[in-house]
């Protein structure tokens, strides 16, 4: 049987996240440092560590079949590249800065300016359609150091956190996107290999969906139970079960994790007791 190849970043943070799906997923990678390859021992799939920017190229040539990328990288350099599935990890954005001291008020402030960025053609796409022309100064790696040493008058680069802007005197004046790690697949996927990677979704869904919500416990009056399932939207409807105690029972559902704590206030309003909220590993719908 024919193994879908699976490229991850070759190191980071992203990579960290990756492997972290795949054992999830439950797929056993055996992976010593510093190997470029390694098949997993129970799923026919084989991971490629690889540099980033190259598993673009990769996927057009069907090197690999599909990949862990971010979304910013494909959009930079992926250009005919299908995403099936975003992942919700290895979130950032991708962000125009200036010097603090430098005064702005839009993009158009841009004109005539030298940005230097590791984003080409995402900042040329983005000049474009808001009709600014500037001089791009094309540096890979440590773009951020570009205005202090007088090479830009401003850089587009990655950013989670800020910290590296801050340290270098840096402020965030304008958001191009915002990206998140996505499952992309090889346009030249054959069937046979798109078999595979139909499971690994669906085991990848199951997952993220399981991260995304809450199973909540509680007791509640039996008069209060209409009003209490009115609260909860669980899956298709919540479980109720009589408890030893007369006139009570235990009401059993899932709760989206955005809205946890909206959905808890509006429990205890409405009699709940007792109310315990579990982690989900897995949802199979």
């Amino acid at each position: 049987m024919s193994k879908l190849r699976i490229a991850v970043q070759k190191s980071g943070r992203l990579n960290e996240d990756s492997m972290r799906i795949l054992k999830d997923i439950g797929i056993s990678i055996d992976n010593g440092k510093d190997q470029l390859k390694a098949s997993a021992r129970n799923f026919p799939v084989e991971v490629f560590y690889l540099r980033n920017g190259d598993i673009p190229q990769y996927l057009k040539d069907g090197v690999v079949d599909a990949a862990i990328i971010g979304e910013n990288v494909l959009i930079e350099k992926g250009n005919g590249i299908t995403v099936v599935e975003k992942l919700g990890f290895s979130t950032c954005r991708v962000c125009i800065a200036v010097p603090k001291s430098t005064k702005y008020s839009s993009i158009n402030d841009l004109e005539g300016k030298r940005i230097a960025t590791s984003y080409p053609n995402t900042v040329k796409m983005y000049l474009d359609k808001n009709g600014v022309k500037a001089h791009l100064h094309i540096i890979n790696g440590s773009v951020e150091i570009a205005p202090n040493i007088g090479l830009a008058d401003a850089i587009c680069d990655i950013v989670s956190s800020g910290s590296t802007l801050f340290k270098n005197n840096l402020k965030e004046v304008d958001t191009i996107l915002k990206s998140e790690a996505v499952l992309a697949v090889s346009p030249v996927l054959s069937e046979e290999k798109q078999a595979i990677l139909d499971k690994i979704q669906f085991r990848i869904q199951s997952v993220l969906k399981g991260r995304q919500s809450k199973y909540i416990l509680l007791n509640a009056p039996n008069d209060k139970i209409e009003d209490i399932i009115n609260v909860l939207p669980g899956m298709k409807s919540p479980t109720v079960l009589p408890l030893a105690q007369e006139g009570w029972s235990s009401v059993h559902s899932v709760i989206s994790k955005n809205e946890f704590w909206d959905v808890i206030d509006e429990l205890k309003i409405n009699g709940a007791q007792g109310i315990l909220v579990c982690p989900i590993e897995k949802m199979v719908l």
